[in-house]
């Protein structure tokens, strides 16, 4: 069928311009048509070769557009999908209604997609992805993403398979959320579609996924993920070697290999069929290695003929698939050569028309505009549903005739424990997982109890994997649920950083608001842990979180106000599907004692249900407070100290050696929000102070003070005495020596007392 493929390595072939040299070869192969007649398979109808052909042409012309008008700004991406056309098998074997997780060479998939539902423009839309426009429905203007709210495909920028892990979230959670008769915003024999690359395959993150499908599946638990491996052979510049996906995956333990050939409609969409029905039925995670090839390079500016042998890439774009299903449409004479090549050009017309129409519609130009779907926050609604107390009955059930706010004060572990029983009561749809949190209570004993009242479904252990953990998450948020995922120490969220930076953070963003990961997570850690420690267990380092945009972290010093900050979390994901971080400072979940050993006056009331603290709301501690009234009131407060988390209690005990050894007036404020910061709260509560001194236990270059003395010279504190003590930029030490390196009482006091 391939018999007027142009000769190996023509005159013309040797130029840069090879979209230029595809799409011609293209056009000569089917104008000097001299193929046999053949009948269709019976897995690929007539009706079904015609539209996949369309599909193709569509991501086909899109590519070329992209190439031609990139030169003129009037698109701005070219990382097309020529050669991974056999995707759109996927989209035609599958429901808009399976969630879809998107390599960026998906084109013909999308293109394919958008049959599923009437009214829809797969150029139109694409082109108005392609020029930036603020129009485009995707993702508002804000990146080429390949999304779709009506079509559920997810928007993303996953380029290194950072993706996978909440795909095979979705999945789990598909199953989980029926077996909690939680209703489900798709079908209940949906299943989740997750495509990327063969040098993706190696990337540590898509192995999280891979092994964590296998470890669910050894289990018998169903998890209905289908991994589209699209082989083209090549990352970028970088061969894969032969035959490694099938040698790597054909036969690995836990998940369920087949293979496709995408450069073949007819020979490739039965096979394509049985992948997507074998996920579906069996509900297990199944693996499709796609054969593709890539041609016209990784994106625009990769000029491959500047690095790659002429022969290999003559013989590259000899195999492109559109040279193929060409070749099956004419065969069964299905169209003339004559029609086919008209059909051709009015698809290029189209792109094009739709790319110069794109151009002109509006683009994201105001700060404002661009940042709008970054971070919604409705204070009203969310202080109102943090408020919320209807759900007396349920709270009895799980608490009996012993209501927390009943009980005698307690320390933070014991209130945090209570306040998540309370939002699991309130919240049908949340679930707390990770390492150690069921049977066991975790490592502190936060989540003691809590599979016993809420049961195994709801609260559940998870693999030891961090990225997974936090992948889970997103999937039980993109099916409608809150999930509370644990991370066991702040150091472990390092390895899995990702996850909230680079997916869960950014889903909101860059679907215009479409989508969200509604989503609490927690996290025990910074330093202070006296007898145990070395970086992992003792780590201040959170400066990672304070960069992510949109995300919100709140660190409670005290257990009341840990109870009050985390409904307003849970409010906060309820109303606008936001993602935040609730940091334990494990030192103080066990702290009873403020001034003196034994006098329990670091441990408060449970405060009652309708009671909670809005976002940038910190407390202050008065000077009253700090000297037990033994310091006569002055007009102005002789000190102020500003701090957070563990620096709490130090600064009040450093403060109240102060006010008595010198009879100052010193007040201690409690940021108790890291991000954002709230230099308002801040101004307003610090009054007309004399000195002010920055407690952060952060590490010097890196951490939360820098804002707060930024923001006082901002706001005209800059003319008074400011002094900051930190953490050393050093990892920390184990035994003793860890308090070398983090603030202490005594060198606040040192310090007030050489500086000031």
């Amino acid at each position: 069928m391939f018999r007027n493929v142009p000769d190996p390595i023509p005159a013309r072939m040797k130029g840069l311009n090879r979209a230029q040299i595809c799409d011609d070869n293209w056009v000569e192969f089917v104008r000097d048509w001299k193929g046999d007649s053949a009948a269709g398979s019976s897995s690929l109808s007539d009706h079904d070769l015609l539209e996949l052909i369309e599909s193709q042409l569509i991501s086909r012309h899109l590519d070329l557009m992209a190439r031609v008008l990139r030169v003129q700004n009037k698109v701005f991406y070219t990382i097309g999908s020529s050669g991974h056309e056999g995707n759109a098998m996927v989209a035609r074997a599958t429901r808009h209604t399976d969630m879809a997780f998107l390599h960026y060479r998906s084109g013909a998939f999308m293109a394919e997609r958008f049959r599923k539902l009437p009214d829809m423009d797969p150029i139109m839309d694409s082109a108005l992805s392609f020029a930036a426009s603020s129009e485009d429905p995707a993702s508002g203007g804000r990146h080429k993403v390949w999304g779709s709210k009506p079509l559920w495909v997810l928007p993303q920028t996953s380029t290194i398979a950072s993706h996978l892990p909440k795909a095979l979230g979705t999945a789990v959670a598909i199953e989980s959320a029926k077996r909690l008769k939680h209703a489900l915003p798709v079908p209940d024999d949906s299943i989740t579609i997750c495509s990327f690359g063969d040098a993706s395959a190696n990337h540590a993150t898509a192995q999280t996924a891979f092994n964590a499908a296998a470890w669910t599946a050894h289990q018998g638990l169903p998890a209905p993920v289908l991994f589209v491996c699209e082989d083209n052979g090549i990352g970028i510049s970088v061969k894969t070697p032969t035959n490694w996906i099938a040698s790597r995956f054909s036969n690995m333990h836990g998940l369920d290999y087949f293979y496709a050939d995408g450069l073949d409609l007819e020979g490739g969409f039965a096979d394509v069929q049985r992948a997507v029905e074998h996920c579906r039925t069996t509900r297990r995670p199944t693996f499709l290695h796609l054969r593709t090839t890539r041609i016209m390079g990784h994106a625009g500016t990769d000029f491959e003929i500047e690095w790659r042998p002429i022969d290999e890439l003559c013989a590259v774009e000899a195999s492109d698939p559109l040279l193929r299903s060409a070749a099956l449409v004419l065969s069964r004479g299905l169209m003339t050569p004559e029609k086919l090549l008209a059909f051709n050009e009015e698809i290029r017309a189209k792109c094009f028309d739709a790319a110069e129409k794109a151009d002109k519609r509006p683009k994201l130009s105001k700060l404002k505009d661009i940042m709008k779907p970054l971070a919604p926050y409705s204070p009203a609604a969310v202080n109102a549903e943090a408020k919320r107390n209807d759900y007396d009955a349920r709270r009895a059930e799980v608490f009996g005739d012993k209501l927390p706010e009943d009980q005698p004060p307690r320390h933070m572990a014991i209130q945090i424990n209570q306040a998540l029983h309370d939002v699991m009561a309130k919240y049908p749809s949340t679930l707390v997982f990770g390492e150690d949190v069921a049977q066991k209570g975790g490592v502190y004993t936060i989540t003691k109890n809590l599979q016993k009242a809420f049961g195994s479904r709801r609260v559940f252990n998870t693999l030891l994997d961090e990225t997974m953990i936090l992948g889970m998450a997103q999937g039980f948020a993109n099916v409608g649920m809150m999930p509370i995922p644990e991370i066991q120490y702040l150091a472990y969220f390092h390895n899995a950083c990702d996850q909230i930076r680079g997916e869960a953070a950014s889903l909101q963003f860059f679907s215009n608001n479409q989508f969200a990961n509604p989503m609490v997570v927690r996290i025990a850690g910074l330093g202070y842990q006296r007898g145990f420690g070395g970086h992992f267990h003792n780590d201040n380092s959170f400066a990672a979180l304070r960069d992510v945009p949109g995300l919100i972290v709140g660190c409670p010093s005290r257990g009341d106000d840990a109870a009050m900050m985390l409904r307003t979390q849970m409010a906060l994901s309820a109303v606008d599907g936001r993602v935040s971080i609730f940091l334990e400072p494990i030192a103080l979940y066990m702290t009873k004692d403020l001034w003196e050993p034994g006098d329990g006056l670091w441990q408060f009331p449970y405060p009652a249900p309708d009671k909670a603290i809005k976002i940038g709301e910190g407390r202050k501690y008065s000077s009253a407070f700090v000297s037990d009234g033994a310091v006569k009131p002055k007009a102005r407060n002789d000190l102020t100290i500003v701090t957070y988390g563990n620096g709490v209690p130090m600064s009040l005990r450093a403060a109240r050696q102060i006010a008595l050894e010198r009879k100052w007036q010193v007040e201690v404020l409690d940021i108790r929000w890291l991000v954002p910061f709230d230099p308002k709260w801040m101004v307003k509560n610090l009054g007309d102070p004399r000195r002010i001194l920055v407690v952060d236990e952060g590490r010097h270059s890196a951490s939360v003070g820098e804002a707060i003395v930024t923001s006082l010279v901002e706001n005209d504190f800059g003319k008074l005495p400011i002094e900051r003590i930190t953490g050393a930029d050093t990892y920390t030490p184990l035994a003793g020596a860890a308090l070398a390196v983090i603030p202490s009482e005594e060198e606040i006091v040192a310090r007030i007392n050489s500086a000031f």
